[in-house]
């Protein structure tokens, strides 16, 4: 049997993410900083786009300005005769266009407000003023080098030496030792006793109690350190530590036969231990956050700013320009590979304008419906979620969540992430929603204001919260707790009599 083939023409709708797309949309989620490292390296890498300095555009704008303008003129005389030169000029016939020109794509057209004077940021009303920058250069000891500089110190053999290292080297951040003896022998065939001597040389190193295996041997470390080893403060950790962790202080008693109060006593010098002696040599810097959007009240109203005080003005290279306008360059090669520069040089700067416009839209957006919030506070707060701002502005949601996604704002009520604005409400007695933030800051602060003597249990938090007209069940009052951290009403009672409560 013979199959017959046969050409068949089909028409169908494909929804197809063209590669501009796909730039576009990867340039939502980036944040301001990671958006200017971009397009620095998109400088670097694409002949065809160039950063215009503002030295550079005011140079030129001077000058322009004093050559165009006879003595006597005004600026807007000048402006009058521009738009009348530029006017005159249109009605002039155009030249024939070859085969091998831009018009295959109308770059002029599309991209006209790029072409000339390319991409410009604007420049918010305030911006904060940065770190110092000794606080960017200057460097801070790590636990692993104050370690090693005092082993440095200490006189001992080759081979003791290379233990303490090794032994340095599997210490955590928090002073920990996280490797076993068996596993220090393997690591250079040493003996048991020769990497214990070792190790009881390391634990004797500032800070004290550096070295530990667990939290029982950090605490003695520091007991004996103040000649605390032979006390029932010792007893107490090695023997009774549970009983510590979870304040059974009536157990410790009965199990030592000792007055409560001398329990309660030799506790509060067992407090003062530090848990994790290595935190304090933490090489950890604070992160600084920059705004991508500042919000700013100008006469009564909110106004928004992009944050582009980082991002490089893109412009098109017109030397590339003038390549491709010669027509007597007969490189066929040459004249495609500046051509595609050109489309992609483009694209990029088409796409950075529409990510911009798109933020904006989206912050402006959440000002509006959070106006009570940025007025009077976290009280204020609506509930709201990323459809209502899609519906707002006339995109869709995954659009919204990219633009807010690693994302910060700066308001009068403190700099915070896009998204915090984007949560549920519950329904009140009034009618109104109230936000779950809003109802979690409540939660807590009917926890701090409680009797430390009767703490409430969730039921009643429930009960306090259904007299302000919030009707909420008891497991969802429970979820809201464990979202802040706050132990249940039980372990806060023991928490409010123990003495290492502050």
């Amino acid at each position: 049997m013979q199959q017959k083939l046969t050409l068949q023409a089909k028409l169908q709708q494909k929804l197809i993410l063209t590669p501009s797309l796909q730039q576009a949309i990867k340039l939502l989620p980036m944040s301001t900083l990671e958006l200017a490292d971009m397009l620095q390296q998109e400088i670097t890498e694409n002949p065809l786009l160039e950063e215009e300095l503002e030295r550079e555009r005011a140079d030129a704008a001077s000058v322009s300005a004093e050559a165009a303008a006879p003595e006597g003129t005004s600026a807007s005389e000048v402006g009058s005769e521009t738009q009348a030169a530029d006017e005159s000029a249109k009605t002039e016939p155009e030249p024939e266009k070859s085969d091998d020109s831009l018009s295959e794509i109308d770059y002029e057209s599309f991209f006209s407000d790029y072409l000339d004077e390319g991409y410009r940021p604007r420049t918010p009303y305030e911006v904060p003023e940065l770190p110092p920058i000794e606080n960017t250069l200057s460097t801070t000891a790590s636990l692993a080098d104050h370690l090693e500089w005092q082993l440095r110190m200490t006189s001992m053999d080759e081979k003791s030496r290379e233990i303490g290292e090794a032994i340095i080297g599997n210490i955590d951040e928090h002073g920990y030792l996280q490797a076993t003896v068996e596993e220090l022998r393997e690591m250079g065939e040493y003996s048991a006793e020769d990497v214990e001597a070792a190790l009881a040389v390391v634990q004797a190193f500032d800070p004290v109690g550096v070295g530990a295996r667990d939290l029982k041997e950090c605490l003695l470390l520091q007991l004996s350190q103040l000649d605390l080893g032979e006390t029932p403060i010792k007893a107490m950790v090695a023997d009774h530590l549970d009983h510590l962790q979870n304040h059974r202080f009536n157990e410790i008693a009965k199990a030592m036969k000792l007055p409560l109060d001398e329990v309660i006593h030799h506790c509060e010098i067992i407090r003062r231990l530090d848990p994790q002696p290595g935190s304090k040599f933490t090489t950890e810097r604070s992160h600084y956050v920059t705004p991508d959007v500042y919000v700013v009240k100008v006469d009564g109203k909110y106004e928004i700013v992009l944050n582009e005080d980082r991002l490089p003005q893109l412009r098109i290279s017109s030397v590339y320009r003038r390549m491709l306008e010669n027509k007597s360059d007969d490189n066929q090669e040459t004249r495609e590979y500046v051509k595609d520069k050109l489309r992609s040089a483009l694209w990029l700067i088409k796409s950075v304008d529409q990510r911009q416009k798109t933020i904006y839209k989206v912050a402006n957006s959440i000002v509006r419906q959070q106006q009570e919030f940025l007025d009077n506070g976290l009280e204020h707060l609506r509930p709201l979620v990323l459809r209502d701002v899609a519906i707002d502005i006339g995109m869709h949601e995954s659009t919204v969540s990219r633009v807010v996604s690693n994302k910060y704002i700066h308001t009068p009520q403190g700099v915070c992430e896009m998204k915090y604005f984007f949560h549920s409400g519950i329904a009140s007695v009034g009618g109104d929603h109230v936000s779950s933030v809003t109802i979690k800051r409540r939660i807590r602060k009917i926890v701090e204001d409680e009797n430390p003597k009767k703490p409430l249990s969730d039921s009643k938090i429930v009960k306090i919260l259904e007299d302000e007209g919030l009707v909420l069940a008891r497991r969802t009052i429970a979820k809201y707790r464990e979202e802040l951290r706050i132990p249940p009403s039980n372990q806060r009672k023991n928490l409010y009599s123990s003495p290492f409560a502050s």
